[in-house]
């Protein structure tokens, strides 16, 4: 962790700021794309103030986790809440199952809390697992692991609720 002041502008160029693209996607699958600017660089001048407080081993992860509170921020400072995302391309070739899919998946996004989500999409978008996923949620990694657990059995009851009704006749 801390870095002297001398040489921490040189580890924030080449360690920090290379990671510009992954926080831009971030914020592309989350917010209107005209915001993804103003709050992917918002972040980066938060990570320069902070240089100090950036663990040097969870870069990524600590720029998820401030990436995640600026934009809870951000959609506080606008009330509003639409949940915008780019998808990733779907196996299939047919651009009506395409369109259809991404539909059903922003709808059972939507339903899932904000947490869930976050947990989901840290996982499966920005591709955080096991320690990266429990330092951005700051959490431990049994934690963690739980949490991702939770959310996806929450996502399957949503995306087919008869997972939910076989559920309740088990108990």
């Amino acid at each position: 962790m801390g870095h002297r002041p001398s040489d921490a502008q040189a580890w924030f160029t080449t360690e920090v700021a290379t990671l510009v693209d992954p926080v831009y996607r971030y914020f592309l699958r989350r917010s209107a794309r005209q915001d993804a600017d103003d709050l992917t660089a918002e972040v980066f001048e938060i990570a320069w103030r902070r240089c100090n407080d950036i663990p040097s081993e969870w870069v990524l992860p600590w720029l998820y986790r401030t990436a995640s509170h600026v934009l809870a921020n951000h959609r506080r400072r606008t009330s509003r809440l639409p949940l915008h995302l780019t998808d990733e391309p779907p196996p299939s070739d047919d651009h009506a199952a395409r369109i259809a899919d991404h539909d059903r998946l922003l709808r059972a996004l939507a339903e899932l809390s904000e947490r869930d989500r976050d947990i989901l999409l840290l996982h499966a978008w920005e591709g955080l697992n096991g320690d990266e996923l429990a330092e951005a949620l700051e959490i431990s990694r049994s934690g963690a692991q739980a949490a991702l657990s939770r959310a996806r059995a929450r996502l399957r009851e949503v995306w087919d609720p008869s997972v939910q009704d076989e559920g309740a006749r088990r108990q």
